[in-house]
């Protein structure tokens, strides 16, 4: 009797295992039609255009507060580079201006939230 009660923790153990792995139900796909790079369980989207660049963050799946964040951009295209402050903008931080972005440029982001950094992104528009 006590090897089918310990089998069966040993199961449910296991099970439980399995769900909390498999817990990751979101996709990773972009929603704004741009790049998507995950850092620590949140989902960052660059969406960059030549006169306005857009970061949408999302924390398992769903919309950041962005309220109290920022972030500092590098746009790196060869020898070029760009820096650019992006602020919030509704639900997610944004930059107007001029913009040198297309396929093959790399940007990196380094993202604070309440004053505290949040991590740093690195992504390569297509």
């Amino acid at each position: 009797m006590k090897k089918q009660a310990l089998l069966a923790a040993l199961a449910l153990t296991l099970a439980g295992s399995a769900l909390a792995a498999g817990d990751h139900s979101h996709e990773h796909k972009p929603m704004h039609g741009g790049v998507v790079v995950e850092v620590k369980d949140m989902d960052y989207e660059l969406v960059a255009k030549p006169a306005a660049i857009q970061l949408h963050l999302r924390d398992h799946g769903k919309p950041a507060d962005v309220s109290k964040a920022s972030a500092k951009l590098t746009l790196l295209n060869g020898t070029e580079k760009q820096e650019v402050e992006l602020k919030p903008a509704g639900d997610k931080l944004e930059a107007t201006g001029s913009f040198k972005v297309g396929p093959g440029t790399k940007a990196v982001a380094v993202v604070t939230i309440g004053g505290k950094p949040a991590g740093t992104v690195r992504f390569a528009l297509k």
